[in-house]
């Protein structure tokens, strides 16, 4: 059940990068980054959401320990992820991390919170737990 949560969170990515795009050649140039980064954070979580409350009923009935531990799967698989993906485009480890500076307006540490958080949020609210 953990390691099928992952295919889940693996199509996530695509929408991840769409989401992206559309921040950097729509919004940012129509809002600017003030407002442009918030609403796409936004907009990612929504999109988080969606998939997870389609996708995690074909998980099945678990245990809040079950849940518990694929949101952490969830949220560590993000971080890694992105700092790899990050470094390799060749951002610095410092950018890397100011990403998680909520006081910038950038709220991708929301985002990654609530990708850990959203498993555990659907199984409650589908009542699989």
């Amino acid at each position: 059940m953990v390691l099928k949560s992952m295919l889940i969170w693996l199509s996530i990515i695509p929408l991840a990068f769409v989401n992206g795009a559309l921040r950097e050649g729509l919004l940012i140039p129509l809002i600017g980054d003030k407002f442009a980064n918030p609403i796409s954070g936004i907009i990612l979580c929504i999109l988080i959401f969606i998939v997870s409350f389609i996708f995690i009923p074909k998980l099945g009935k678990g245990t809040k320990k079950t849940y518990l531990t694929i949101g952490l799967l969830w949220f560590f698989s993000t971080v890694i992820f992105e700092t790899v993906l990050g470094l390799f485009m060749g951002i610095t480890f410092i950018e890397i991390i100011n990403a998680y500076n909520i006081t910038t307006g950038n709220i991708w540490l929301i985002v990654v919170i609530f990708t850990g958080m959203v498993p555990f949020l659907v199984a409650k609210i589908k009542k699989y737990i």
